[in-house]
This record gives structure tokens, sequence and C-alpha cells, in this order.
């Protein structure tokens, strides 16, 4: 039987705003809540992501070792960028936006120094996602050019064809952002 990722859980120094941070940005609704945790879920699963509270906890930073990010996939383009413009209005923007090729990405901190990557898939399939990451293009520069989602989704709502916005093409239009130094933080 093959397995799926059920859920992941942070420990934090910032249970409320971490909660209303993943109530922004991920659509969260709260299963339950307790003083000291809470579970949440975006889908039919009974908790996806948890907080735990807990005592005399180190800050993190991006030099920790540990889990880099977690990523969470949307539907189709224009749903990634209305996230976009959403979370923009209320002052969480994209630590950096990345054209992987495999997908189109945006990468967010959430209050504790965790990334969070919203995305779509750029392919139809697995198999062809995982034939990209197999070619030149990928083995050459897996990261990919950095783009503007503004651009995007005004690109997007004036009718530029999806497949020209998810191009690696389209994004090496723009002056490059040092992914390395932003992730890092």
């Amino acid at each position: 039987m093959p397995l799926r990722l059920a859920h992941i859980v942070l420990q934090t120094n910032r249970l409320s705003e971490m909660k209303q941070w993943y109530q922004s940005v991920l659509a969260t609704r709260v299963v339950f809540e307790s003083p000291s945790a809470t579970f949440m879920t975006f889908d039919d699963e009974h908790h996806r992501l948890a907080l735990v509270a807990m005592p005399d906890l180190v800050e993190r930073t991006s030099r920790t070792v540990g889990m880099m990010h977690s990523a969470y996939t949307f539907p189709a383009l224009h749903e990634l960028l209305i996230r976009y413009r959403k979370l923009k209005a209320v002052g969480i923007e994209p630590v950096v936006p990345i054209q992987h090729g495999v997908t189109t990405s945006m990468y967010y901190r959430d209050p504790d120094s965790n990334l969070v990557e919203l995305q779509i898939d750029n392919f139809a399939t697995a198999e062809a996602a995982t034939a990209y990451m197999q070619g030149a293009e990928y083995a050459a520069d897996s990261a990919g050019p950095t783009y503007d989602p503004e651009v995007m989704a005004t690109a997007l709502e004036a009718g530029t064809p999806m497949d020209e916005l998810t191009s690696r093409a389209w994004a090496a239009q723009f002056p490059q952002i040092d992914v390395r130094a932003r992730l890092m933080g």
C-alpha cells in the first residue's frame, strides 16, 4: 500500500500568531484547539498541520539543521495567483517566487522562520514532471529563474497563455534575485 503524507507538526513559541498566519496562507480551519496546541486542516483529512506550544524553545534560524520547507499544491495557476494577491493585501508576501520548471512556486516565511512553498505543478502527470526533472534543463539549474508574481497575475488576466507564463523562458526576462540569499534569510 502506498504511503501518503498525513500531517506536519511544528513546535512554536508563537501559537496564536502561527495559527493566524497558517489560517491566512493555507486557508485552514481549526479542528482542535487547547492552550498548548492547535490542529488544522484545509481538506477532508482530520488534520494536516498541528502547532504545539513548547516551553523554552530556542528561536529557529535559516541556518538551523532541519526541514527546509513544506509545500502545498494548488490545482491551477489562477488559484495560486488569487492566493498570492489575498496574502499580499494583508501584508504577507513571498520571500522569493521561483520558476522551477517542474513547478511554479512562491516561498513564504512563517513567524517562526519556517519556509512554506505554495505551488502549481507545470506538468499534467507525475511521469512528465519526472521526465523533465531528469532532463538537461533541470540538470543545468534545478532552482530556475525568479519572476514577478504581480506581473504574472496581470499577464494571466490579460490572456497570456498559462503555458507561456509557467515557462522558464518567461521568468528569465525579469531581473534575477539571489535565491540562496533570500531563502537563507
